[in-house]
């Protein structure tokens, strides 16, 4: 298996030299040129499995070429053990007859991303050797808030790389933004830049596309990649907990093998969710995937109408990691609707306009697939206490989002057919947005970290390890010190040292 760029501008390169590089000479992403099967024998197989060797053996269906499934075993294990992952690795909940929640959140930083980010600084080692480079590595990532604390820590103090984030001065959580800006480790740096979460990442990609920054990283003997999902590194162990779920959902009887289900995956980058529809490609008995978004719709738009449109009013939200109108992921869904040369033409579009229009048939394509919904601000708050009212369960502000569009959907879904299991993924934990949470289940206002305490007391319920004690943490980058987006690629440059 190779793997190609989405904008076809480029020749195929190894899976080693894809997690390697990150992005594709000519900005495109990174595929596989063919993708594996996941037969009924396979899932039999893997429902016996750990959960780690679930994760290697899937690793190993696309990174076979340069990966050996002991590599990768090895990678696994390192990336989930239980002192980490205390609540199990990714674990299902059963909310009433038809709803199940895939929780992501167990990991060091309490968000979805440690399921990838805990791994990928492994395979990424591993990549590195592999093709034969002698240089240290420079990993740059831009977040939207979860992104970045998981990178810091999945990268921190690991010999021969360094990692510097970017995240939207005011466009995180106050918990977000102590996690990064108390971040420890001698080889981590991390700066807010003014504008949004699209500003940041557009910086973010203008230096990766920039060959006098990377002649000049090579001077200095840095190799520059990225922790974001554009990087298959980041994006191939999120297609394995998809899997793992459905193997969990047989082995507790809620579905035979074979059985359809739903997923509904709050979506913001789109990565996610593309996961688990390259899952589906393979053969994982997905009937449909809905994208959930919040306010900001301008992926349920693009699902309902084919326009992808950013010129439009961008809003800040009580799900900030969702707050984004640049989703890069979907230019890898577009790779496998409508080919690599249509696939250049909508990313050309978007640069030069701001906007594009899929032809019939590709729109037509992607509707197979999935469903667009959306989730205002008081259907967020609505859905937190609703859960909580009938089932006694705690669910960030993102999580809500997707749990109040997956039960739209059945709801709706139920007068067509009936029976299928919805997986309702939940991507952070409660305590990292405790005070929207608090505000939506007591009507009362408490700002910053002093709502964590009260959400636990008024719960009864734990918080999340790594958010314990968080105010009282020493401050290493100041979030006051924001840079114009302009100004990145001198900061990457000051880092380089």
């Amino acid at each position: 298996m190779m793997y190609v760029s989405t904008r076809g501008g480029c020749e195929p390169v190894s899976s080693a030299e894809a997690i390697k590089i990150g992005l594709a000479g000519d900005g495109g992403l990174f595929v596989p040129d063919e993708l594996p099967e996941l037969d009924e024998e396979v899932l039999e197989d893997l429902c016996s499995a750990p959960y780690c060797e679930r994760v290697a053996k899937i690793l190993h269906m696309f990174l076979c070429d340069s990966f050996t499934i002991e590599e990768l075993l090895e990678c696994a294990r390192a990336a989930y053990p239980g002192e980490k992952f205390p609540g199990g690795a990714a674990p299902v909940v059963a909310l009433g007859d038809r709803l199940r929640v895939l929780e992501l959140w167990h990991g060091p930083t309490a968000a979805f991303k440690d399921m990838a980010l805990q791994i990928m600084p492994h395979l990424l080692r591993l990549a590195v050797r592999k093709t034969g480079e002698q240089g240290k590595v420079l990993i740059l990532a831009a977040t939207s808030g979860d992104t970045g604390k998981a990178a810091l820590e999945g990268y921190r103090d690991v010999d021969g790389t360094k990692i510097m984030v970017f995240y939207p001065a005011g466009g995180v959580s106050r918990v977000q933004m102590l996690q990064m800006a108390t971040q420890e480790g001698s080889n981590v740096s991390v700066q807010a830049v003014r504008g949004n979460f699209d500003d940041t990442q557009a910086g973010v990609k203008r230096i990766f596309a920039s060959p006098e920054i990377k002649a000049e990283l090579a001077k200095r003997g840095y190799i520059l990649t990225s922790a974001n999902s554009i990087n298959w590194g980041r994006l191939a162990p999120q297609i394995a907990y998809y899997v793992s779920a459905y193997c969990d959902l047989i082995r507790s009887g809620d579905i035979k093998l074979g059985e359809e289900i739903y997923v509904c995956v709050p979506t913001g980058n789109f990565g996610n969710i593309l996961a688990a529809y390259i899952a589906r490609r393979m053969g994982l008995p997905i009937r449909r995937l809905i994208c959930a978004s919040n306010s900001n719709r301008v992926l349920t738009d693009f699902f309902e109408n084919g326009v992808y449109d950013r010129n439009r009013e961008f809003h800040l939200t009580i799900s900030p990691s969702m707050d984004i109108l640049i989703s890069s992921n979907l230019e890898r869904l577009l790779w496998f609707a409508a080919g690599p040369n249509e696939t250049a033409r909508y990313m050309r579009q978007l640069a030069e306009t701001g906007r594009y229009e899929v032809d019939p048939s590709v729109l037509e394509e992607i509707g197979r697939d999935f469903v667009g919904m959306s989730c205002s601000e008081d259907e967020t708050r609505a859905e937190i206490k609703s859960i909580w009212k009938h089932f006694g369960y705690l669910c960030d502000t993102h999580t809500a989002v997707g749990l109040h569009c997956a039960e739209q959907y059945l709801e709706g879904e139920t007068r067509r057919t009936n029976g299928r299991k919805m997986l309702a993924v939940s991507t952070a934990s409660a305590y990292k947005f405790a005070s929207d949470v608090y505000y939506a289940l007591t009507g009362e206002v408490v700002e910053g970290t002093a709502a964590i305490g009260q959400l636990s007391s008024y719960t009864g319920t734990s918080v999340h390890a790594s958010l314990v004690g968080i105010e009282q943490r020493n401050i290493r980058f100041d979030p006051q010190s924001a840079i114009e987006a302009d100004d990145m690629d001198g900061a990457v440059l000051s880092f380089a040292v």
